[in-house]
């Protein structure tokens, strides 16, 4: 066994403390870049903003993708959330525009995020939003519902064998993150 003399150890334990703080500081980061990198985990390109008219020109008519939309919220969360389309077939590089209705059943103002996933998790890097409500938090007011629109298209890159695709929201509160000034709450 090596002998530390008892000087050294405090510092050797502090540094050891500290280099593991940074790793797990680092991860979060690393596996975003990762994710976004390869297209794992259903984690879909979100870059508002950076729509191009282009991508439409290129539509691949001869081909159809189903695509699915699922909502999920926690049980305790006293609001509606569905999709106002359950599912539509679209042309890779065609744009798709539709809507998701929400209401705040609670009798006071919430604030909350929608994430997304998408299933084929490869698909989620051919899945490109223009519009969407899960880019900013959504606040309602106590009994106030909305209707938030979805404009996206697939990339015509899509890999050939896949003919369906799903898009989840998880629906999540962050009512106390906002009004403490904790705002990274992260769509990416």
């Amino acid at each position: 066994m090596i002998q530390l003399s008892k000087r050294r150890l405090p510092f050797i334990l502090a540094g050891a403390a500290i280099l593991m703080f940074g790793f797990a500081f680092a991860l979060v980061p690393l596996y975003n870049t990762l994710c976004s990198q390869l297209g794992i985990n259903g984690k879909p390109e979100l870059k508002p903003g950076t729509y191009s008219a282009q991508t439409s020109d290129k539509m691949d008519k001869s081909r159809e993708v189903v695509v699915e939309f699922l909502t999920t919220k926690n049980e305790s969360l006293p609001w509606k959330f569905y999709p106002e389309i359950k599912k539509v077939t679209v042309h890779p590089g065609e744009d798709k525009k539709l809507a998701f209705f929400i209401q705040n059943d609670s009798d006071h103002t919430m604030v909350v995020q929608a994430i997304p996933s998408i299933t084929p998790g490869i698909a989620a890097k051919y899945f490109k939003k223009i519009e969407c409500f899960c880019f900013t938090h959504q606040t309602l007011k106590a009994h106030e519902a909305m209707h938030m629109p979805l404009l996206f298209h697939l990339d015509p890159q899509l890999p050939e064998n896949i003919h369906t695709l799903t898009l989840a929201y998880t629906l999540f509160d962050v009512t106390d993150r906002v009004n403490t000034g904790e705002t990274n709450v992260s769509t990416r």
